[in-house]
C-alpha cells in the first residue's frame, strides 16, 4: 500500500497566495516607476535601449496584472491555463520589441547620449529583480503554480535585460561602443522566445502538478528538485 503525503495544507496555500499576489503587486509598483523613467531617459538620451527597456517593463507590468487576476479568484487553477497564455503573448511581445530596437540600432537608426538617469535605473534594477525573481519563484515552486513560476521568469529576464542595458550604456559612455547592447539584445529576445514557448506548452521550471511530481530533468538551471514538495511512500510488505 503507498500512500501520498503532499505538503501544501490548505492554510499554507491561502498564505502562498496572499504572497503572490503581494509580489504581483510590488512587481507592478516598481515597473510602473521604471517605465515612466526609462522612456523619459530614453527620449531625453535618444536612446532606443533605453526606449526599449521602458517597454519591456510596461509588458512586465500586464504580466503581473494578469498574475493578481488569476490569484483573485477563490479557484486560482481555473484561471491558470488563460493566464499562462497571457504570459507566454507578453514573452512574445518583449521578444518583437527588443528585436525591433536592437535591429534598429544596428542599421544606424541614430547614436544615444549619455544618460546618467539611463544607467541609474538599469542599475538598480539589477539589484532589485533578482530578489524578487527568486522570491516569486519559490513561493510558486512550493504552491505548485505554473504562472507564478512562469511570471517569476519575466522579472529575472528583466534582471538580464538590466544588465545587458547597463553594460551598453556605461560602454557607449566611456567607449563610444554604440553597437555593444543591441548584439547582446538579440540574444536576449532570443531568451524571451524559448521562456515565452515554455509558458504557452505550460512547461515551467520546477512546478508541481497536483497528483504527481515533476519528472527528472525537468527542472531549468538553478532549480533543484529536492526544492519541489515531495510525495513520500510508505512499503507496508513484509520483507523476505
Amino acid at each position: 500500500m503507498t500512500a501520498l503525503l503532499h505538503a501544501a495544507s490548505p492554510e499554507r496555500r491561502a498564505v502562498l497566495s496572499r504572497r503572490i499576489r503581494l509580489f504581483a503587486a510590488v512587481t507592478i509598483t516598481y515597473n510602473l516607476i521604471e517605465a515612466v523613467v526609462a522612456l523619459w531617459a530614453g527620449g531625453v538620451a535618444d536612446s532606443s535601449a533605453l526606449i526599449g527597456f521602458g517597454l519591456d517593463s510596461v509588458i512586465e507590468v500586464a504580466s503581473a496584472l494578469a498574475l493578481s487576476w488569476q490569484f483573485s479568484a477563490k479557484d486560482p487553477e481555473r484561471r491558470e491555463h488563460l493566464t499562462l497564455r497571457i504570459i507566454a503573448i507578453s514573452f512574445f511581445a518583449l521578444a518583437v520589441f527588443v528585436s525591433v530596437d536592437a535591429v534598429r540600432s544596428l542599421a544606424g537608426g541614430g547614436e544615444a547620449q549619455h544618460s546618467t538617469p539611463g544607467i541609474v535605473i538599469a542599475a538598480l534594477s539589477l539589484a532589485v529583480m533578482p530578489v524578487l525573481s527568486w522570491a516569486q519563484r519559490r513561493a510558486g515552486r512550493e504552491l505548485g503554480s505554473k504562472t507564478a513560476v512562469a511570471d517569476s521568469k519575466q522579472t529575472l529576464l528583466c534582471t538580464y535585460l538590466s544588465a545587458v542595458l547597463l553594460a551598453g550604456l556605461v560602454l557607449n559612455s566611456t567607449l563610444g561602443w554604440w553597437w555593444a547592447d543591441a548584439g547582446a539584445a538579440l540574444g536576449i529576445a532570443a531568451i524571451a522566445v524559448r521562456e515565452g514557448v515554455n509558458a504557452w506548452r505550460g512547461d515551467v521550471c520546477c512546478t508541481v502538478p497536483t497528483d504527481d511530481v515533476s519528472p527528472p530533468g525537468r527542472c531549468c538551471p538553478g532549480c533543484t528538485p529536492e526544492a519541489q514538495p515531495q510525495a513520500l511512500s510508505l512499503n507496508l510488505r513484509p520483507k523476505d
